[in-house]
């Protein structure tokens, strides 16, 4: 079959078409027919040996499919099931076909788009996590720090339907798209810490950074309790600053609650963009020089 990924670590001059086996479901598995994938930053950072993988190997860490074969030790699958999953570890996504863990998988109501579901285990599965680290309750305020991304979107929206109080550093191009999903966007540079005061009445309970860095450092001090920072960007700093890095579940239990807010209209995964298997190229490019509004899709089968 056909998958695109890379040859080897690199830049884009490694990425490629693959030739690659139809894989072979082991314990716990589903091979899944793709519909839909998702594209991430995770894509690019893992052609560049982020996570350890040299390649070839082919991209795409979520997707939505139909099920074709079901792996030993599975239960609750069954060949002919739409579902959606990903993460962790999950590589091969932008091909005809892709393994996905069963614990890592919940079915596709068809209520939701293959799209839809597709860019949900990533992105709206980091959000939904760090709020349930964070544990905030109704009327408490959040400032989401780098809040116009893929992650930042979603928790805006997961945050806003839990009854918090939500502000977002953003750039004033991402003003509008924050505040039409329930947040008060306040913009980076000098002078945020007050305008992020401002907005808040003066209150930060939290933080959840999406930017690391300086940026990190910025609004650190901002909650009386720094262990209520947390941040996704810069694990190393935010532990040196007395904040955490997220722990992560992804079950299919998580998939399933994020699937059940998009279909009550709750979460909206917001696909912008979408290419075909042919274009990913393109998909990953514009997902790698920060140019995407929205999510972005790589649409592989439609039957």
């Amino acid at each position: 079959m056909r998958g695109y990924g890379f040859v080897e670590v690199g830049g884009p001059d490694k990425q490629a078409f693959l030739d690659v086996q139809v894989p072979v479901p082991g314990p716990g598995e589903l091979l899944v027919r793709v519909r839909s994938a998702g594209v991430n930053p995770g894509d690019w950072r893992l052609r560049e040996g982020a996570y350890g993988v040299l390649g070839p190997a082919v991209l795409g860490r979520e997707v939505a499919g139909v099920v074709e074969r079901v792996g030993p030790e599975v239960a609750g699958f069954a060949v002919g099931d739409e579902v959606f999953g990903g993460c962790p570890g999950m590589v091969g996504g932008w091909a005809e076909y892709a393994l996905v863990q069963a614990p890592f998988a919940a079915n596709r109501p068809p209520s939701v788009s293959p799209h839809d579901a597709a860019v949900l285990p990533v992105a709206a599965g980091t959000a939904f996590d760090a709020l349930t680290n964070l544990g905030l309750p109704r009327g408490a305020t959040l400032l989401v720090n780098g809040a116009g991304g893929g992650v930042g979107v979603a928790t805006v929206q997961l945050a806003s339907a839990a009854g918090l109080v939500v502000i977002g550093t953003a750039s004033p191009a991402k003003h509008a798209l924050i505040s039409s999903f329930g947040g008060t966007p306040v913009a980076y540079g000098d002078g945020v810490l007050d305008r992020i005061r401002a907005a808040a009445g003066g209150r930060i309970d939290a933080v959840f950074d999406l930017v690391g860095g300086d940026a990190l450092r910025a609004v650190a001090t901002l909650p009386t309790d720094p262990a209520q920072v947390l941040s996704v960007a810069d694990k190393d700093l935010v532990k040196q600053l007395g904040g955490r890095e997220i722990v992560r579940d992804r079950s299919s239990e998580v998939l399933r609650r994020l699937v059940g807010l998009v279909a009550e209209g709750a979460l909206r995964p917001h696909v912008t963009d979408t290419f075909p298997l042919d274009k990913a190229a393109a998909a990953l490019e514009l997902v790698e020089h920060g140019h995407a509004v929205g999510k972005v899709v790589i649409g592989v089968a439609t039957e």
